[in-house]
């Protein structure tokens, strides 16, 4: 009995040693760590957690990494989400896991600007440090049957925006995410157009709103761009778009148009041929969308640049009227060459 009594009090004493030891590890776990600043670090594909945890230690952000080590290996075994991170001031050991565990980490930030093309849209995902490249050198085609749609041409089919995203995402990614988004946009246009479009389906006017985002600045001015150009699609007349003969120059262009690049034939040359181009010229942003679905038709068919530099037009409805607008344009173009010369010759 006396042996029994004796075994007791040992386990008894055994187990307290180990709660007191597991608490003290709990503890040390959930105190504050001895960093008094933010500490960044990046995690990429493939890394183990012990080595992020060196990183970390090596910082300054863990005050025990050998018990640290010891938990994740034997314990919690915890998963480290691929991102840049920021760990805060004072982070314990505990929370720090569970942020790398958790994936929260600082988003990466990739623009595009409405009315750029799928060209620009490739090379800034190459360019981007936060962006896993895994299409480079493969053509659009290419690029398009790895996004599932090889029947289509790449030009105006992704949403030209923001976009935040994890360091490491892939390039495949964001543009399926892009690519996803302008679907819905345009599936949403398309439902919300007004009646008798002369638009036969949603990539008519995905092609329309691309040319309404390169000829007009102004987001108050794009409704009636486009009415202009549904005017001129009921009518008959060509687009005479000068956005469309460039696209149609593809890398030939040197940043001049000319008369006899306006009567070079190419399929997007809309004064040498009638109707919309085969696709779209450029990513159209949601104003363009919307425009296009919902012009402003007054009978207008012709605009001109005012030369001004808020980018805006003058609308006429006779070529006549036109041809005025042309001339005042003409002529303010040649007050400001005059005053730029006459300055220029000033400083020499």
């Amino acid at each position: 009995m006396r042996a029994i009594r004796l075994s007791i009090v040992l386990l008894l004493g055994a187990l307290t040693a180990v709660g007191g030891a597991a608490l003290w590890w709990q503890q040390a776990l959930q105190a504050p760590g001895p960093h008094a600043r933010e500490i960044r670090l990046t995690v990429t594909r493939g890394e183990s957690v012990r080595s992020v945890l060196v990183d970390i230690a090596a910082q300054g952000g863990l005050a025990h990494p050998t018990l640290v080590d010891l938990w994740v290996r034997h314990v919690v075994r915890p998963r480290v989400q691929v991102g840049r991170y920021a760990i805060a001031p004072g982070a314990s050991a505990q929370q720090i896991l569970q942020q790398l565990s958790d994936g929260r980490v600082l988003l990466e930030s990739l623009t595009i600007i409405e009315g750029s093309r799928f060209r620009d849209f490739r090379r800034a995902l190459e360019a981007h440090p936060g962006v896993e490249v895994t299409l480079r050198g493969l053509t659009d085609a290419e690029v398009m049957a790895r996004l599932g749609r090889s029947d289509t041409h790449p030009e105006g089919r992704f949403f030209p925006d923001t976009y935040r995203f994890a360091y490491g995402t892939p390039d495949l990614e964001l543009l399926q995410l892009a690519e996803r988004r302008m679907r819905r946009e345009l599936e949403a246009a398309w439902r919300e157009r007004a009646e008798g479009l002369p638009l036969a389906d949603p990539a008519e006017l995905l092609t329309l709103a691309s040319i309404v985002e390169r000829e007009s600045a102004l987001a108050s001015e794009r409704p009636r761009v486009a009415g202009v150009y549904v005017q001129r699609l009921r009518e008959g007349m060509r687009l005479q778009s000068d956005p469309t003969v460039i696209y149609g120059l593809g890398e030939t262009w040197d940043g001049n148009i000319r008369t006899r690049d306006l009567r070079t034939d190419t399929p997007y040359n809309s004064y040498t041929r009638k109707g919309l181009p085969p696709t779209p010229i450029a990513l159209p942003g949601l104003q363009a969308l919307r425009a296009s679905s919902r012009p402003d038709i007054t009978g207008e068919l012709f605009f001109v640049a005012t030369g001004l530099p808020d980018g805006s037009h003058v609308f006429s409805r006779t070529y006549a009227e036109h041809r005025k607008a042309v001339q005042a344009m003409l002529a303010r173009q040649r007050v400001g060459a005059g005053a730029r010369t006459a300055v220029q010759g000033g400083g020499s």
